[in-house]
């Protein structure tokens, strides 16, 4: 029995359909090679980010600044005359007249200067671990990017393939058309269904480049060489959620997020021990060495001076200084404290959410998987027969063809939003 050469095209278009995900699977890398690929494209950006660089520039900022702030005042020089008479301004009438130098030197009150450098050093470790969250950051950024790619080239590929058997059912429909044996209208449906494709192409190249310009951020020009082809692994994260189903806390809690906020604290408990040194005393010694030149009441030269001094300030009067410093300080350590709760909380909560997300989109994943993809071909399989036995018309069979790749569309999406979620999960537990 002959062939007919249109049910040739339709069957050749089921086939590619039917076959498709298996020759995507083919084609492309395996998830470990992926995997080390975009590792190495991280790395390369943590490497050359900027920002790593101002954070650890800001860091050693603040450690020099520590270090300059604990050390003792700068002693004063102090240059005079004394007892200089005014009738005549003379340095030798008068023995009391004297030309004085002097050196002041004030010491730091209580244990207040070494405090100054160890909050100065906490500071400094409060910038430095915020580099964590920044490679975090970029992680999580450069795998969303990675992820959509992958996403937009299987999506690309899809509606590729679909587009071939419409050029193939058009090609064969344009040669019998000009023989006059089918109807212009199905020649003019394929056609449009040719063109509604080519514009969904368009649009997915566009989102592709978009991305890859993005990346440029942290990637330079290797970001427009990218090849997502497939989904990275989650072995860490993977292993972490079935040890630790519920209790996201200590993973929670070595976050780099956290840490800063940890280092901060530290900082305002030093600020609190610095407002209780305001309640000892500050001293300062003076020396002054007097130079004479008159003569004595005796007649012999008037001898030198030497003059020296211990000063000391009292701190009587704390209900409106010291004591608010204290009650300032302490009130940064609750606020330090209650923003490290916050920032917990808030991150439990993302990461309960995106668990629900995920297991929720992996649930509907597996109905398209096992139940509406294999109904909508099934039904374009019938319309397919129908078309066949003239029960149908091409454009029953374009739009049954067209819900299958739109039900395989939306299984790529949701693969992707699984992916994305885990993304998610990894960036808050840090464990990519």
């Amino acid at each position: 029995m002959k062939i007919h050469p249109l049910y040739r095209a339709l069957g050749m278009a089921m086939a590619i359909g039917l076959t498709m995900p298996t020759a995507m699977a083919d084609s492309t890398p395996t998830a470990k090679q992926t995997s080390q690929s975009l590792a190495q494209l991280i790395q390369w950006a943590i490497d050359n980010d900027r920002g790593l660089q101002r954070i650890e520039y800001q860091a050693n900022a603040q450690t020099d600044l520590g270090i300059a702030n604990s050390q003792l005042m700068d002693p004063t020089l102090k240059m005079g005359v004394g007892g200089l008479p005014t009738d005549s301004f003379s340095f030798d009438d008068d023995p009391m007249t004297n030309i004085s130098v002097g050196l002041m030197q004030q010491f730091g009150r209580g244990n207040t200067l070494a405090l100054q450098q160890k909050q100065s050093n906490q500071q400094a470790d409060s910038i430095r671990q915020s580099s964590g969250v920044r490679e975090l950051d970029i992680t999580k950024a450069i795998t969303t990017a990675w992820i959509e790619l992958a996403y937009l080239n299987q999506a690309s590929l899809l509606m590729q393939e679909n587009q071939a058997l419409f050029k193939e059912l058009a090609n064969y429909l344009g040669t019998n058309y000009g023989l006059g044996n089918n109807q212009s209208q199905d020649l003019i449906q394929s056609e449009l269904q040719i063109s509604k494709i080519d514009e969904q192409l368009q649009a997915n190249q566009q989102m592709q480049l978009k991305l890859k310009a993005q990346l440029t951020e942290w990637l330079g020009d290797k970001a427009r060489l990218i090849q997502a082809h497939s989904y990275p692994q989650w072995q860490t994260l993977a292993q972490f959620l079935n040890t630790h189903p519920q209790d996201y806390y200590p993973a929670l809690a070595s976050h780099p997020a956290i840490k800063v906020t940890n280092a901060m604290i530290a900082s305002s408990e030093t600020g609190v021990e610095i407002a209780n040194e305001a309640y000892q005393p500050q001293f300062g010694v003076e020396v002054m060495y007097a130079y004479r030149q008159a003569n004595g009441m005796d007649g012999s030269p008037a001898s030198d001076l030497v003059s020296t001094f211990v000063t000391m300030d009292i701190p009587l009067f704390t209900e409106k200084r010291q004591d608010k410093k204290v009650s300032a300080a302490q009130y940064q350590v609750g606020a330090a404290r209650t923003q490290r709760d916050l920032v917990l909380q808030q991150m439990n909560s993302q990461v309960n959410a995106s668990v629900v997300d995920r297991d929720n989109t992996q649930q509907r994943l597996s109905r398209y998987q096992q139940v509406l993809l294999k109904h909508a071909q099934e039904k374009a399989n019938a319309v397919e027969r129908g078309y066949q036995n003239n029960t149908n018309q091409l454009d029953e069979y374009i739009k049954a063809a067209s819900d299958v790749l739109t039900i395989k569309l939306e299984q790529a999406r949701l693969e992707a939003d699984v992916q994305q979620a885990n993304n998610t999960l990894s960036y808050l537990l840090n464990k990519y």
